[in-house]
């Protein structure tokens, strides 16, 4: 009986500890990207208790457009300059990755977004409806 008791109480002290470990953190995702498409550097960095990406330069303007906001659904953002817009905000630690939103200048979207780091040092960006995601990768900037 003495034997199920010791056994039972170490089982408990044991749960215990595991349950106070902390959870696992994100990778910081802070730094100059890359876009996928090479047009734009990403500043992300920290906004208050969150992270935010902004863009820091435009390496390849698109042919024939202005470089404002453009496609914005407000019509009193659109003559916002692409340079300093907010692609990424309201990020959060979530574990092992950090989720967030993604605006997109090009159609003028917002979706749900998912941002981690990838075992080579890229960055794995999601924007998703629902469970429909899209995946680019960004490279660091240095």
């Amino acid at each position: 009986m003495t034997i199920i008791r010791t056994t039972a109480g170490l089982t408990a002290v044991a749960l215990a500890s595991l349950a106070a470990l902390p959870a696992q953190a994100a990778q910081p995702v802070t730094g100059r990207w890359a876009t996928v498409d090479g047009k734009a550097i990403v500043h992300i960095a920290p906004c208050g208790r969150q992270l935010c990406g902004r863009i820091e330069r435009i390496v390849k303007p698109t042919p024939g457009r202005p470089q404002t906001d453009i496609r914005n659904p407000d019509p009193a953002l659109r003559a916002k300059p692409l340079v300093g817009l907010a692609l990424l905000s309201g990020f959060t630690d979530a574990g092992d990755i950090w989720k967030g939103t993604i605006y997109d200048p090009e159609s003028g979207k917002s979706y749900s977004s998912k941002v981690s780091r990838n075992g080579d040092g890229t960055l794995k960006v999601q924007g998703c409806i629902a469970f429909f995601c899209k995946t680019q990768t960004w490279t660091a900037v240095r």
